[in-house]
């Protein structure tokens, strides 16, 4: 059944996070995946932080969203690349998620992004699930379960091969294919930031990565490289201030003793 209306549930008879697998078993497709995870959730995390003084977010990479009782139970589940959920608890009653279950929260994720690592048929699936169309056999598709089962307000497919992104927007309950500003990059208002693709060396890998952008363009920077920029920056003002008192020895002053 589908998690339409959970008022009308008893929910205490409902699993929980730690009652539902935490994994179906399959694994990262390629070895550019999880660096793409962490770049993602690195560079945005300082944003979030402002935005959410409080702390209630969650971002998950790979892990399952669970919007559908089925059996066995993994057939109810998705597990996005990435997703960020506004206003939830980063925990779960003191404990660590091991999956986010709609049933428990009602919150749906604000952006959950996929990358593909085939052809991409799995990211673009609108198959609805069995109960629906009995006769297909087929777990429903990605695309219908963001779409239609967890109502995901944006939804970006991203392949690196193409170096290319494409974003979804849900507008009365269907997704319209969203047109790129004319930096390139995708709004997402609701946080204040862009979506877009970077050329550029990450980690030891140089690809077009997927990555933010503020609202005016600026390219969010992961930590290690605020700590680089703060670096370099105060390795120029050294510099600076070597010059400067080269000069002054030049006119016969003591820097020192300025």
């Amino acid at each position: 059944m589908t998690i339409t209306h959970p008022n009308e549930l008893d929910i205490t008879s409902l699993p929980d996070h730690t009652q539902l697998p935490e994994s179906d078993g399959t694994f990262v497709k390629n070895f550019q995946e999880h660096p793409q995870s962490i770049l993602l959730t690195d560079s945005i995390r300082s944003t979030l932080d402002q935005l959410h003084s409080d702390g209630q977010y969650a971002i998950g990479q790979d892990c399952g969203i669970y919007w559908r009782l089925t059996e066995p139970p993994e057939r109810g589940a998705e597990a996005p690349d990435w997703f960020y959920v506004p206003h939830v608890s980063p925990l779960l009653n003191g404990q660590v998620r091991r999956s986010y279950v709609l049933w428990q929260e009602y919150i749906a994720p604000l952006i959950v992004l996929e990358f593909v690592s085939g052809n991409g048929f799995e990211e673009r699936d609108q198959t609805p699930p069995p109960s629906l169309n009995p006769d297909n056999g087929r777990k429903a598709g990605k695309f219908w379960v963001y779409e239609q089962g967890i109502r995901v307000p944006f939804y970006g497919i991203y392949e690196v091969k193409k170096a290319s992104i494409e974003m979804y927007h849900l507008v009365e309950n269907r997704y319209e294919r969203l047109e790129p500003n004319e930096r390139n990059h995708y709004p997402i208002s609701q946080i204040g930031v862009e979506l877009g693709i970077w050329q550029g060396r990450y980690g030891n890998m140089e690809l077009p990565w997927m990555r933010w952008w503020d609202s005016e363009g600026n390219l969010l920077l992961t930590g290690d490289e605020r700590a680089e920029t703060e670096r370099q920056r105060a390795e120029t003002e050294r510099q600076r201030a070597e010059r400067l008192a080269e000069r002054l020895r030049e006119m016969g002053v003591n820097p020192d003793e300025i």
